[in-house]
């Protein structure tokens, strides 16, 4: 019974993912925190993790952020996006954030008679016959 169990225990630990990220180690690491919600802090990782953060008070009592982080790609290659978070909400830019792909021409016509009917009254019902 015990040599089943050990068994069991033993094939499952082998089939337990591996994760060679798990090793890394913290290369570089600093902080500051002033106490008064300006702060900043800087880490980086043996396996290329980068990141980097910028912190002033809020108008509105929150923290307004500024920063980055970098990772590699295990396809070689890395992903860097830098930030800004405030008010105005989360921004981030990276060439690997996907963008939309502007519409084409006839949708800002399509949109123009659009509002023209609207202007001159003309009201259409969900199926999309005038009223």
């Amino acid at each position: 019974m015990k040599l089943i169990l050990f068994a069991c225990l033993a094939a499952a630990a082998f089939a337990f993912p591996q994760n060679p990220e798990g090793d890394a180690e913290v290369v570089f690491d600093e902080r500051t925190d002033q106490g008064d919600g300006n702060f900043r802090y800087a880490f980086e990782t043996s396996n290329g993790i980068r990141a980097e953060k910028t912190g002033v008070p809020g108008s509105a009592g929150q923290s307004n952020m500024q920063g980055s982080f970098l990772f590699p790609l295990p396809e070689g290659g890395v992903v860097e996006v830098k930030y800004i978070a405030d008010e105005a909400g989360y921004r981030p830019e990276s060439d690997a954030i996907p963008t939309p792909v502007p519409p084409p021409p006839h949708v800002y016509d399509l949109l123009a008679i659009a509002e023209q009917q609207r202007a001159s009254g003309i009201k259409f019902d969900e199926q999309g016959f005038e009223i």
